[in-house]
């Protein structure tokens, strides 16, 4: 590689055009020379044209050297952190979404691009993002980039809305650029407790964050193979998991144009009803779940599981007449197995721990526990919280308690320890047995998804918009922003913690039934938590934090009104991770 660590200069260039009259078009860079197999050549490092002309006067003489000290003659105005927004902005321009959410610039559309970006660099609500975006209140350089300085609140959910209505047409050019004809779909539902009014889509229901006493609303993520987000849709908070197959059904065959796809779901989605009454029926429409323990049970007491299966192997192909023309792979995992009982009995030992406090209150002399319902209501708080009341015969009377552990249910349970079944129409000659298990494995990074959304970047919760497509926009809104974040993952992965060596990981693999393991250079940045590069290894977030301390400074020259922005010089990490991003930024 040539070395480029020759001097810098301001070189003018003057055109004259015939077309418009003679009109003579000047331009000022900031360039830099260097020398390549005995040749001169030159490197623009930035346009300065727009500067004024006494500045550029200022910066070539500074060049060259010819510029007294200062003397405290240039101010520092204002620093704005500007690295991680010059990262994600970046990111989100390259791979095109800033088009995808409108062909025709717009200010809608930049609004929208902030939004999306503030909500990677510092997710916060609405009111407080557009406090961050202002001129004066700027947190950051994303206002300067997008030219938001003068924004009004009203705006922010003005282009909410503007954005809700074409999450329709975004979606579909989402689709085209990650799905095709026989593609893997992955689809799972989530939900995220409601703190605002209450709008038509909050309802009380199951609650995945474990928050009694909230309502919530329900949301399905459609992904790629990869775990790219491609769609989403937000359904009331009471709905239960399989009730939102169809309309995703109909979204891809009908909006999305794919006659023929595979659909990966977990088996609280794609059950049995809803495969008679919803998959079979559509030509081209293949699957791929898993058995519930309901139907492990019964393979294993018909004798079509057998221990014997697993003598050599870890996985084997079987065929019931209850799922006729279905293939069901068998699968048993050693270390899950290990993880099932030890957590079997811890379960058990806490359980009996305060079952024993229970059997010594009735016992004892001096204001014993009596009642039948005053005993059962103690016993039931304990079952409910430790779920494991099926393992218990229980003797309640109005004087006494008693129990003792069912032997026979825990002995049928321990013999499904490890075992997991796919379930799947797909026929052998389209997908083997381990493709089909790898397929729903990659179920995990729709739940990264979820986790991403929900906790550790962009923070979906709380919600506080009372109305309906304020708050369909809210989510639409944060799936784009994690689209984002898949992008940089991906691109970032070898100063992250992430595994960026796939294709060592997946040579290391002895069996898609085992856990994944890591790559050489994963465990290297594990143990040392640095990169080859001596570098420190970053989550996302970090990393972000960390490129915001490149700043864009605002600068005075002396007492005049002249002013100008100056970056901070990067850091050998930020350098690396905007070379990554393939972002170049000006001095």
């Amino acid at each position: 590689m040539p070395s480029r660590n020759g001097p810098v200069h301001v070189a003018t260039t003057t055109r004259k055009t015939r077309k418009y009259k003679g009109k003579v078009y000047r331009t000022t860079l900031l360039r830099r020379t260097y020398r390549q197999d005995g040749k001169v050549k030159h490197e623009t490092l930035g346009n300065i044209s727009h500067l004024p002309p006494n500045l550029i006067d200022m910066i070539r003489k500074g060049l060259r050297g010819e510029l007294p000290d200062p003397g405290g003659q240039w101010e520092i105005i204002r620093t704005l952190p500007h690295g991680h927004v010059a990262a994600v902005l970046g990111m989100l321009k390259s791979i095109g979404l800033d088009h995808l959410l409108s062909s025709r610039p717009c200010r809608q559309r930049d609004i929208v691009v902030g939004m999306i970006v503030a909500r990677l660099i510092a997710p916060a609500s609405k009111l407080a993002t557009a406090r961050a975006l202002k001129g004066q209140t700027a947190t950051n350089s994303l206002s300067l980039e997008l030219d938001l300085e003068h924004l009004r609140d009203r705006e922010l959910y003005e282009s909410l809305d503007w954005l809700l209505k074409r999450q329709r047409r975004i979606e579909n050019k989402l689709a085209h650029k990650h799905l095709s004809e026989g593609t893997l779909v992955l689809y799972d539902v989530s939900s995220s407790y409601y703190t605002g009014r209450c709008g038509g889509l909050v309802k009380f229901g199951y609650s995945r964050d474990r928050k009694r006493g909230f309502p919530q609303i329900i949301y399905g993520l459609l992904c790629s193979a990869q775990g790219c987000p491609v769609a989403v849709e937000v359904f009331e908070g009471n709905t239960a998991d399989p009730a939102t197959l169809a309309l995703q059904i109909n979204k891809i065959r009908s909006r999305f144009g794919i006659q023929r796809v595979v659909l990966v779901g977990d088996r609280g989605m794609i059950t049995s009803k809803r495969i008679d009454e919803e998959l079979r029926p559509v030509d081209g429409l293949e699957w791929i779940t898993a058995l519930r323990s309901k139907g492990i049970r019964k393979l294993v007491a018909d004798g079509i599981i057998e221990p014997s299966l697993f003598d050599e192997r870890d996985l084997a192909e079987v065929i019931s007449p209850d799922y006729p023309g279905e293939r069901l792979i068998v699968c048993r995992n050693p270390l899950l197995a290990d993880e099932r009982v030890r957590k079997r009995k811890e379960l058990l030992a806490c359980t009996q721990k305060v079952l024993d406090n229970i059997v010594a209150a009735t016992r004892r002399v001096k204001r014993p526990l009596r009642g039948k319902a005053r005993i059962g209501l103690r016993v039931g708080k304990v079952l409910n919280q430790y779920k494991v009341g099926k393992h218990f015969v229980l003797d309640i009377d109005d004087e006494r308690f008693d129990y003792q552990l069912n032997e026979e249910k825990i002995g049928a349970e321990a013999a499904l320890d490890g075992l997991y079944v796919i379930r799947t129409s797909v026929p052998t000659e389209a997908m083997s047995s381990e493709s089909a298990v790898r397929a729903y494995k990659s179920l995990a990074q729709v739940e990264r998804a979820f986790r991403c959304l929900k906790t550790v970047d962009l923070n979906v919760r709380p919600i506080y918009h009372r109305l309906d497509d304020r708050i369909r926009g809210h989510v639409f809104l944060c799936v784009l922003a994690y689209y984002v974040e898949w992008h940089l993952r991906q691109k970032l992965a070898p100063i992250l913690f992430d595994d960026h060596d796939k294709q060592e990981a997946h040579r290391l693999r002895e069996s898609i039934v085992a856990p994944a393991p890591r790559s050489a250079a994963a465990r290297r940045k594990d143990q040392r938590k640095r990169t080859d590069d001596e570098e420190p290894v970053h989550s996302l977030r970090t990393l972000l934090e960390d490129l915001g301390t490149l700043a864009k400074n605002r600068v005075r020259v002396g007492d005049t009104d002249e002013e100008f922005y100056l970056l901070t010089r990067p850091t050998p990490l930020q350098h690396r991770a905007l070379d990554l991003l393939g972002i170049k930024i000006s001095p």
